[in-house]
């Protein structure tokens, strides 16, 4: 049992999954919500914690998605349940805006902390992950004077228009939605495993040709900022290269470019530190922080620089939710959770046990005619395998969608990922038992067998 909630800890299959129950939502789903928001696992919740999900059939299944990085603390977090509770016992809304509290300024207070930097911040609080890179934007823009915004190849940023903009893939997050927000600039990113002239090269060879790009293609002096993921998430689990990230952000300095570490899905002790970008060093100008950072509820922040964060006018800022004041108090409840549980060193646990798992598959299934994986990556509880035809590195997302139908049968969740559709990402509750964590990886290896 976790102590953090009375489920039993322990995958549990009573139907088959979907279930009766689940099927009978579907429908009702089918005929009330529309065709665009889509299901991974038609499987419907009725409780979770820890490292399970328990469905209203009664099934239990291993939990690897973290409803895409956001239970980091778990589903139903002791100190988040309470402070969210006596929160919404007192009150729910008066808007920051108008009649202000304190657990506003305190979550800022513990983000201009936690933060890369020693330097003197500022935190404003939104809604959710594309909403904070798009003040991120408005911020930037304020502070330089300057329009031009830098993204890279196989970033995704959100589906408002502006971040569908900055986001790479089209598909399923672009099509037919445009036309998007002007004065946005892609650039190459160092994606070890795909360049073209080694790995070895990546780095150097990659921040060359974005640097290039950014002189020749739009002039470093009318960039407002330049966006990137320490680790791309829906691109794939991509770790660029080791020295591109200080490459990139060495280069915004020179050119006075905002840098802005987009860490949405890397953030809260996700890899194995607070935020990704410190395991190169990295002290970006502004981060822009969701998922994670209030064990399930609605929020989102932009920390950064005081002197750029003031660069916006008064009321410039803001929103009618903005920094609810119930998802403020679940923040400083999953805040202390990570803290008082050391999840950092519980996401780098999982990495050890997950990445040396995985490349135990890789080479056990390195001759196989079917299914293969060309590398496993990743750091902390946020890994990857990317899938690839026999014989060389050509994508392979109809495996991978393969692997994926069979975990899910077997009561696994696990998300797909990746430009190609060629990734499956695994991004466990970093409070989830080992024995979840064995067990779960004993089904993966059971589906790559089966396809």
């Amino acid at each position: 049992m976790s102590a953090a909630t009375p489920l039993p800890q322990e995958r549990r299959l009573v139907t088959a999954i979907p279930g009766p129950k689940s099927q009978e939502l579907q429908s009702r789903k089918l005929g009330a919500v529309p065709a665009g928001v889509g299901t991974t696992l038609p499987v419907y919740v009725s409780r979770a914690g820890g490292g399970v999900l328990e469905d209203v059939d009664g099934n239990s299944l291993i939990d690897f998605g973290s409803g895409i990085a956001v239970t980091n603390v778990g589903n139903s977090a002791a100190a988040v349940v309470a402070r969210a509770t006596e929160q919404l016992a007192a009150f729910t809304h008066t808007c920051f805006m108008v009649t202000p509290y304190e657990g506003y300024v305190a979550v800022a207070e513990q983000l201009n902390e936690l933060t890369p930097g020693d330097h003197d911040k500022r935190t404003a609080l939104f809604n959710s992950g594309a909403e904070a890179v798009e003040n991120a934007v408005k911020i930037a823009r304020a502070y330089t004077k300057r329009t031009a915004v830098v993204v890279f190849d196989h970033g995704y940023h959100g589906r408002t228009n502006l971040t569908m903009g900055l986001t790479a893939k089209n598909m399923p997050y672009k099509q037919g939605f445009g036309p998007f927000a002007p004065e946005i600039y892609r650039v190459p990113v160092a994606y070890p495993y795909r360049w073209l002239t080694g790995a070895e090269n990546c780095a150097a060879e990659a921040a060359a040709q974005a640097i290039e790009i950014i002189n020749k293609q739009i002039g470093a002096e009318n960039v407002a900022a330049v966006i990137i993921e320490p680790i791309q998430g829906e691109g794939g689990f991509i770790e660029p290269a080791k020295g591109f990230l200080p490459a990139i952000a060495e280069f915004a300095k020179a050119n006075g470019i905002v840098f802005v570490a987009d860490e949405i899905q890397t953030g809260f002790c996700r890899t194995g530190q607070w935020f990704a970008c410190e395991d190169e060093g990295v002290v970006p100008d502004l981060i822009t922080t969701a998922k994670g950072i209030a064990g399930g509820l609605p929020l989102a922040a932009v920390t950064g620089r005081a002197e750029i964060m003031d660069a916006a006018h008064s009321g410039g800022l803001g929103g009618t939710y903005g920094g609810n004041p119930v998802a403020c108090a679940a923040a400083l409840g999953a805040i202390e959770t990570m803290k008082s549980e050391d999840l950092n060193s519980k996401a780098r646990r999982i990495g050890e046990v997950m990445l040396a798992r995985l490349r135990e598959i890789q080479e056990k299934f390195a001759d196989s005619d079917r299914v293969r994986i060309g590398e496993v990556r990743g750091r902390g509880a946020m890994i990857a395998v990317e899938l690839v035809k026999p014989g060389g590195k050509e994508p392979d997302p109809e495996a991978t969608a393969a692997v994926a139908k069979a975990c899910h049968a077997e009561g696994l969740v696990v998300l797909t990922a990746g430009t190609y559709g060629n990734v499956l990402r695994f991004l466990p509750p970093l409070v989830i038992p080992e024995h979840l964590l064995a067990e779960g990886l004993d089904i993966l290896e059971s589906a790559f067998a089966g396809v």
